[in-house]
């Protein structure tokens, strides 16, 4: 059984690998096409292929029970939180670095337990608070572009400004999630609010939709637009709930660390060179917050058996 448990435990840390690479695609491959096309549009479009293929998963396994259909304005908050994020994420792509904006994902993780302390009341150990505060400082080298005086001015970039609002909007939508699920299906929680995220969308970018010159539209949206439906959304979704099924939720969060060093890579691949090298000591602080979060519970089991010896 104990083996059994470690290869899960194994897969899970698979698939959050494959999870924070599949998020950090869209960073590169959405900073392509950023100015192509309107973000809100863009999003709208993410959200309508994202909830066919949710659906289509839905109907073909667990069907959609009545019962989850209570309470509809809960998967509208969660829509509309979930939205914003993606909506402002390509609003600031359209001047932000990638590896910049990655790094502000990075901050996520800490806004997520102030959000998690405000909607849950969870309190976040000592150790964990130490690993965001080493991995906060790390995307804050990498937003300043590793410059102390625009640091110490506190100069930030506009697209980076813009994300880190949607950045917020993320992180009240994930203590949302748990706060407003009433014991629904995942496939089905996430259906419903992808489909009314969509909705929301709809009503808000009709005049960006009516707007935009679709058939002028260059090969690289319509590209990175399938990415980010099949794999940036429904591929990072099924990894995520995997994870976060066989991990404590403290080390599903400390993947998001490993974003920036991804789009690294994805940068290099799509040929736009190797950031500076003074900035990859804020890409390294980011990689030592994710360790020390992977390292929290055995920390934590350590001081408990020191504590209580003859337990």
């Amino acid at each position: 059984m104990a083996v059994l448990m470690q290869n899960e435990a194994a897969r899970g840390h698979l698939a959050m690998l494959v999870f924070s690479a599949l998020v950090a695609g869209s960073f590169s491959l959405g900073g392509i096409m950023a100015n192509d096309i309107d973000p809100a549009a863009l999003t709208t479009l993410r959200f309508l292929l994202a909830s066919v293929i949710m659906g289509t998963l839905v109907f073909a396994t667990v069907g959609l029970p009545r019962a989850s259909l209570s309470g509809a304005w809960r998967y509208f908050v969660l829509g509309a939180l979930f939205a914003v994020y993606f909506v402002l994420m390509f609003e600031g792509l359209k001047t932000a670095p990638p590896v910049s904006t990655a790094a502000v994902f990075t901050l996520t993780p800490a806004l997520t337990a102030v959000f998690g302390w405000i909607l849950l009341r969870q309190v976040t150990t000592g150790w964990i608070a130490a690993a965001l505060a080493v991995g906060a400082s790390g995307a804050l080298w990498v937003i300043f572009r590793a410059d102390l005086a625009l640091a110490l001015a506190f100069q930030v970039g506009r697209g980076e400004a813009i994300y880190f609002v949607g950045c917020i909007f993320h992180a009240a939508f994930t203590p949302a999630l748990r706060l407003l699920n009433r014991g629904e299906h995942s496939l089905v929680y996430t259906f419903l609010f992808m489909a009314a995220g969509f909705i929301l969308l709809l009503i808000w970018s009709a005049g960006a939709l009516l707007a935009t010159p679709w058939a002028e539209l260059p090969a690289r949206v319509w590209w990175a637009l399938g990415y980010l439906a099949v794999f940036a959304s429904a591929g990072s979704f099924f990894m995520l709930q995997y994870g976060a099924r066989v991990l404590p939720s403290s080390k599903v969060m400390a993947y998001s660390y490993l974003t920036p060093s991804w789009v690294i890579l994805w940068e290099i691949a799509l040929g736009h060179g190797v950031p500076p090298v003074l900035i990859l000591v804020g890409i390294g602080l980011t990689i030592l917050a994710l360790v020390m979060l992977l390292r929290g519970d055995n920390v934590i089991k350590m001081r408990a058996r020191a504590a209580h010896p003859h337990q």
